[in-house]
């Protein structure tokens, strides 16, 4: 489904890197993997992050935000509340949780700032969440604003993708060229990966990525850091 103008604009404000709510403080795990030596040069980064985009993003948290989309276009708050309490207990380790309710609660405070009368019906419900996962409130504007689901989960999975290469190249630390080559490659896997997310059951969604759980888990402790996961 194609996206007209003002949609267009939109989910570009929703995947932009200067959407204010933290993502460039957060590496998930990624900052450990180079200090252990697991990633070390552009090949280790584009193995790395690929890996995790098929087998963690995009087989868990890309088919959540499409049912998320789905049941905030039904007005179901009971899916939606068992939605976000599912995806805030798949948080293995406790920054990874941290960063999903921080990013969550930034975005929802936006959606009162922006002051438009689009996102007035998400704001009850919003505030009725102690703790909210950043997407489910991303699903909530990106329905609120009209946008195609295939079009809204691609940005969402750019937008990650993204995140991961600019954290690759402050940690490792890559060239910018690198970084493009990067999200070259990562573009252009994600439409395809997006087009199975949108028909993945609930029954086959999977984040089993021990590596990653490990990652994250030993970043807590890490001596030395230049991000909050």
């Amino acid at each position: 489904m194609s996206v007209n103008n003002l949609q267009l604009v939109r989910l570009l404000q929703l995947a932009s890197p200067t959407l204010p709510v933290g993502a460039y403080t957060y590496s998930q795990g990624l900052e450990w993997a180079v200090e252990s030596g697991l990633i070390g040069n552009e090949a280790d980064a584009a193995r790395w992050i690929g890996d995790l985009l098929h087998h963690g993003i995009g087989t868990y948290e890309a088919p959540l935000v499409i049912a998320l989309m789905a049941a905030w276009a039904a007005a179901d708050d009971a899916e939606i509340t068992a939605l976000n309490a599912e995806f805030l207990a798949s948080r293995e380790a406790a920054e990874l949780r941290a960063e999903t309710i921080q990013m969550g609660f930034s975005l929802r405070r936006l959606l009162r700032d922006l002051r438009d009368d689009d996102l007035a019906l998400l704001a009850t419900p919003l505030e009725n969440f102690p703790e909210i996962a950043f997407p489910t409130v991303w699903a909530g504007l990106a329905t609120a604003w009209k946008i195609a689901p295939n079009a809204a989960l691609i940005a969402y999975l750019w937008s990650w993708a993204e995140n991961q290469v600019l954290a690759a190249l402050k940690a490792v630390p890559l060239g910018q060229a690198a970084g493009q080559r990067l999200l070259a490659e990562l573009g252009r896997q994600i439409p395809e990966l997006a087009a199975s997310a949108e028909k993945r059951p609930k029954n086959q969604w999977s984040n089993f990525t021990p590596a990653f759980a490990i990652a994250c888990a030993r970043h807590e402790t890490q001596y030395s850091r230049l991000f909050r996961s």
